[in-house]
């Protein structure tokens, strides 16, 4: 079964959610390559660390010290964090002088992990 069809199917079979949500058309139909690539860019936001880099980029443009002295962890891991954001093409790194300046590519991929963040909040 195509990863297509596989998720037509579930769509099918999904019991209707309590809550807010809104009716929504049926979703057109996408590409595996299409679902390829969605899935790699939200396993690329799938790390704690990454959360709060990008909820801080939200805010303003950082280097990577400011994001050391915000989040409290090592420089290397930021450094490792922000390579695969910067792969994934969350973020975009400018270099002024001697130092790099991170900021979002857009703010698509911060709503995501902005609604995230609020769902979890929450509860259940």
């Amino acid at each position: 079964m195509s990863i297509v069809a596989g998720a037509e199917q579930a769509e099918q079979h999904d019991e209707p959610h309590s809550g807010s949500h809104r009716t929504a058309a049926p979703a057109p139909a996408r590409t595996p390559a299409t679902l390829i690539a969605a899935g790699d860019l939200l396993r690329a936001l799938a790390a704690p660390v990454r959360i709060a880099i990008v909820l801080q980029l939200l805010e303003s443009s950082r280097c990577v010290h400011d994001l050391v002295d915000a989040l409290g962890v090592t420089q290397p891991l930021i450094s490792q964090h922000l390579r695969v954001l910067k792969s994934a093409g969350v973020v975009r790194g400018d270099r002024h002088g001697r130092e790099v300046v991170y900021s979002l590519v857009d703010d698509h991929l911060a709503h995501i992990v902005v609604d995230a963040v609020d769902h979890v909040e929450e509860g259940p």
